[in-house]
């Protein structure tokens, strides 16, 4: 007897296709193609917009700028003014047709950086232009010398005298014309800071030289301090530099141990003080020690 398969009752109908119009299927595909091109557009833009967070990421962590800004070129042009001829028009103020007073200024007893003798060798003029009630003409004959013991040199300085330039910077305005200047000054930012600015940016100077401003002049009033830090900023200029190569400035403790001996260097080197001695025993002395670095100190 021969077995029979049974056939299922519930049969599937069999998938139809349907073919959509031509017009569709176009229509689709520049669709599909379009958002290929803006996803692509996208994937540049994300990988741009990373680097740029990278780098930003990389500047912020860094403790000084870097001594590039962008790609290097090709040619570059050599920093500083050229010599010779191409060093270009020299601007200096113009020697005073005449003289009105002079005053012969005498080397100081001993240098003021190793308190050595100090020996005569030349005098510079230095002229300066009084422009209060007249003009005074004042030729400052400056003595300078060279100190025998650290071989640096040293000059005298008059009370009159409102600067230590000599050569280039050998003009220069009398303490009273300064005075009027430092008042215009005032005077003028004052009337600046009345008025009221549009952009965002004059707005925010504004204000920041507003909260500032008992302070902007303070040079004027101090004798003895300078207008800017510029002699503060020469004095690191060599830490700066090699804080930029390496420096020991990749770890916190790295640098603060350098900002710690650049400052105990440079102040034994201000004051002719041996460096070498005295870092010496602070690394000998079993305990804390104050060194005798008090400014003015000889």
């Amino acid at each position: 007897m021969k077995a029979c398969r049974s056939q299922p009752e519930n049969r599937k109908p069999s998938d139809t296709i349907e073919f959509a119009p031509r017009e569709e299927v176009d229509r689709a595909q520049r669709q599909i193609e379009r958002l290929q091109k803006e996803n692509e557009r996208l994937k540049q833009e994300i990988e741009r917009l990373r680097q740029e967070l990278e780098a930003a990421l990389r500047a912020s962590k860094r403790q000084a700028a870097p001594h590039s800004r962008g790609k290097l070129k090709l040619n570059p042009q050599p920093p500083g003014r050229k010599a010779g001829r191409a060093y270009g028009r020299r601007a200096c103020r113009p020697l005073p047709p005449r003289v009105d007073e002079k005053f012969d200024v005498p080397l100081p007893a001993r240098c003021p950086h190793c308190r050595g003798g100090v020996e005569l060798k030349r005098r510079a003029p230095q002229y300066q232009e009084e422009i209060v009630r007249r003009t005074v003409v004042r030729r400052f004959n400056i003595a300078v010398g060279r100190c025998r013991r650290c071989g640096r040199q040293v000059q005298g300085r008059h009370p009159l005298q409102t600067s230590e330039a000599m050569g280039i910077g050998s003009v220069q305005l009398g303490p009273e014309a300064l005075t009027l200047a430092a008042v215009l000054m005032e005077a003028q930012l004052d009337r600046r800071l009345e008025q009221c600015y549009r952009h965002p940016a004059n707005r925010r100077l504004a204000r920041h030289l507003e909260h500032e401003r008992p302070w902007l002049f303070t040079f004027l009033y101090c004798p003895g301090l300078d207008a800017t830090n510029h002699a503060a900023e020469r004095a690191i200029r060599g830490m700066v530099i090699a804080r930029k190569v390496w420096g020991g400035n990749r770890t916190g403790a790295g640098a603060r141990t350098q900002q710690i001996l650049v400052s105990v260097l440079r102040t034994c080197w201000q004051q002719g003080k041996d460096a070498f001695a005295r870092l010496v025993l602070l690394l000998r002395s079993p305990s804390a020690e104050t060194l005798d670095l008090v400014p003015g100190d000889g």
